[in-house]
Formats: C-alpha cells, sequence, structure tokens
C-alpha cells in the first residue's frame, strides 16, 4: 500500500463515518478527537511554504518544527539514495510528531495525486491518517531510521522504500504505513506514491 492510497482510504474512511454522522443527527461522530488538530496549524500550514508555520506554534515548538525542516530540506536535498532516505526518515518523523506542514510538505506530490481523485487536500486528508496510527507506533515512528540495505534504486531520480526497511521499536508492514516512492524533483525528495 502506498502513501498515497493510505491518504485516500482515510479520507474515505472519514467520508464514511461524516454520511453516517449526518443521516443520524450527528450522534455518531466522536465528540472530540483524542488529539485535536487546533485550527490555526490547520489553516498556517495550507501554503506549502514552511516560513508560516514557526508564527502559530509555541516557541519551544517552532524551534523543533524549523530544526526538522531545516534538517530535511538541507540533508535530503542531495541527489542520491542517501539523501532520499534521509528525508523520508524525516517525513516519518513528521508523521510520528503529528507535524502536518512538514508530512504534507514532503508527501505533497502524493497528497496531490489524491487530492486530484477528489480526496481533498493533505491539510484536511492527514489528520486523519493521524488518528489512525496508534501512540505506540507515532512513538516509534519518532525515532524510525530505513535499512538502506531494502531500498531500491529505479533511477537517478526514483528510489523505492518498502515498509519493511523500516527500523523502529514496533514493526511496520505495508498495510500499516505502506510502501513508498520518492522522486528527486525541483533539487529535492518527495514522496510520490
Amino acid at each position: 500500500m502506498s502513501v498515497r492510497a493510505l491518504v485516500v482510504l482515510t479520507t474515505g474512511a472519514a467520508l464514511l463515518i461524516a454520511g453516517c454522522a449526518s443521516s443520524v443527527g450527528g450522534s455518531a461522530a466522536p465528540a472530540s478527537p483524542t488529539n485535536p488538530m487546533p485550527p490555526s496549524t490547520a489553516a498556517s500550514s495550507a501554503p506549502p511554504s514552511t516560513s508560516t508555520q514557526p508564527a502559530t506554534s509555541t516557541p519551544s515548538t517552532s524551534t523543533a518544527s524549523t530544526s526538522t525542516q531545516a534538517s530535511s530540506t538541507q540533508s535530503g536535498s542531495e541527489k542520491s539514495t542517501a539523501g532520499a532516505i534521509t528525508r523520508y526518515e524525516a517525513f516519518l518523523h513528521a508523521v510520528g510528531q503529528e507535524d502536518l506542514a512538514t508530512a504534507c510538505e514532503i508527501a505533497g506530490p502524493a497528497a496531490k495525486k489524491a487530492e486530484d481523485e477528489g480526496w481533498g487536500p493533505c491539510e484536511q486528508t492527514f489528520p486523519i491518517t493521524f488518528q489512525m496510527i496508534s501512540a505506540q507506533q507515532k512513538a516509534a515512528l519518532r525515532g524510525a531510521t530505513v535499512d538502506h540495505g531494502r531500498v531500491t534504486e529505479t533511477s537517478s531520480t526514483k528510489v523505492e522504500i518498502p515498509a519493511t526497511a523500516i527500523r523502529a521499536s514496533v514493526k511496520f508492514s505495508d498495510s500499516d504505513i505502506g510502501d513508498a516512492t520518492l522522486e528527486y524533483r525541483g533539487g529535492q525528495w518527495f514522496v510520490t506514491d
């Protein structure tokens, strides 16, 4: 299962729940998610630029978020398999931290494909993905690495990373997080499928 398929499936589940909730007078919808997304965070992450993110975060969070984004931008820009792996690890860490801006920036092309298929923008669909990942899995993703030996370079600008390549305190399968395809575009690696 690819990252794009994961976004599509979670959005479909949310639409199904929303449809059921509206037909029962809204009683089927949860009153409050366990990890609610503040409206300002969702709104501020709409533009692809990461410069708007720190203004809406608390000072300690913005420093960590900026460091993660700067690190992933600098290290993940290398046009090599190692650069792709570094960028994908930054994506995994962002998912574990529920860092919507970074996750949507790195998975932008895959999220755009899902949006073009009618699933909505990344900023609206990815929080659903966050809710489907257990607290234990999120903690594992924050420190996850990728086994270089399991990564396949299909061309100088395309890398395949199977879910089995993820090294973390929790084992991830294709059905948990999906295999990922990263492509080098405009001087940066992006999750494209």
